[in-house]
């Protein structure tokens, strides 16, 4: 989940949008009408060739094309809504702070700011649950886990909120090595091998995590208005850029009063299962999506070793907890 510069202007009323600015970002091209500040480690000259993995971000109208009468019920979030409309397209509103709208493909996303919608804010939600439903419609299965790169490879740690996946990152960020993604992992295939694709530059913690584990010069501006976990920016050598070969998986067990460490493989239907029930994104549904779900995580259950990781509980436990998954990682 993460001195405040000057807001950036509203998006208007569409006009003839220019995509002027190219992202790569979770094994995707991102073409966007504006500028996007967290990316601009990520930023490319010039597009892409050819239109594979492309999501177009423009301004959208005022309002937002939505289906008509009153919006739904709200979602597990009281503040935050869904609707489909009848050509697939998915309207998702947060209460005062933005509004998307995402084509039945994927492949086009509209955005407005609301007036209490930040900059900071906005590019935390579009690069991560609304980026998610994108992917959802290309057939992308993102997982909820945070990546570090060590020793050639990347571990990812599973995860639901509050496990602790992030804080975990943070100390292997401490130590000197990159943080691929945070919150949301992105995988892809290459040569028989899976590679944990680069997220945003950003890490999500909250302020007495971010002073232990990486100093007092780790700020950043709160995730949304309900919460004081804030998104911290990552500069160059502590962000992993490109994709890097996943490793092993380490599913974070609940909080447990065990002294030791343990780390224990999963069989393969425990980890197939593990993998389902860590998906980033369980709102968005419909039977070709679970069909693609089993799919792929079938395969990759069968393809990475699963790992489960207990440990006591603690900022000052956190070093131990990495060294140990160093040495299960070079075995």
């Amino acid at each position: 989940m993460k001195p405040t510069p000057s807001p950036a202007p509203r998006p208007g009323p569409a006009t003839a949008d220019v995509f002027s600015r190219f992202y790569r970002v979770y094994g995707l091209t991102l073409k966007s009408a504006f500028p996007l500040k967290s990316l601009a480690l990520l930023e490319r000259a010039r597009p892409p060739a050819g239109g594979s993995g492309v999501i177009e971000l423009s301004r959208g109208p005022e309002p937002l094309p939505r289906a008509s009468g009153p919006l739904p019920e709200p979602g597990p979030e009281p503040w935050f809504k869904r609707s489909v409309l009848p050509d697939g397209s998915e309207f998702l509103r947060w209460k005062g702070l933005f509004e998307f709208l995402i084509s039945a493909k994927g492949e086009k996303i509209l955005c407005r700011r609301l007036e209490r919608g930040s900059p900071e804010v906005f590019e935390n939600y579009l690069l991560g649950q609304v980026l998610s439903f994108a992917m959802a419609k290309r057939g992308m299965e993102p997982l909820h886990a945070t990546a570090v790169v060590a020793g050639g490879g990347a571990a990812a740690f599973l995860g639901d909120c509050g496990r602790g996946k992030s804080s975990l990152g943070a100390a292997f960020l401490g130590a000197g090595w990159p943080v691929a993604t945070d919150d949301l992992l992105v995988l892809g295939e290459s040569g028989g091998n899976y590679l944990a694709h680069p997220g945003a530059p950003r890490i999500k913690l909250f302020p007495r995590s971010a002073k232990a584990l990486l100093g007092d010069a780790a700020r950043g501006v709160p995730m949304n208005p309900l919460t004081r976990r804030a998104v911290i920016p990552l500069g160059r050598g502590q962000f992993f850029g490109e994709p890097a070969p996943l490793r092993a998986i380490y599913v974070l067990r609940p909080r447990t009063s065990r002294r030791r460490i343990r780390i224990r493989p999963l069989p393969r239907r425990a980890s197939f299962l593990k993998l389902l029930e860590h998906t980033y994104n369980p709102v968005a549904s419909g039977r070709s999506r679970l069909a693609g779900q089993f799919a792929a995580y079938a395969k990759l259950s069968a393809s990475v070793p699963v790992k489960t990781l207990s440990y006591p509980r603690g900022l000052g436990k956190l070093p131990r907890v990495r060294e140990a998954v160093l040495a299960d990682m070079s075995s």
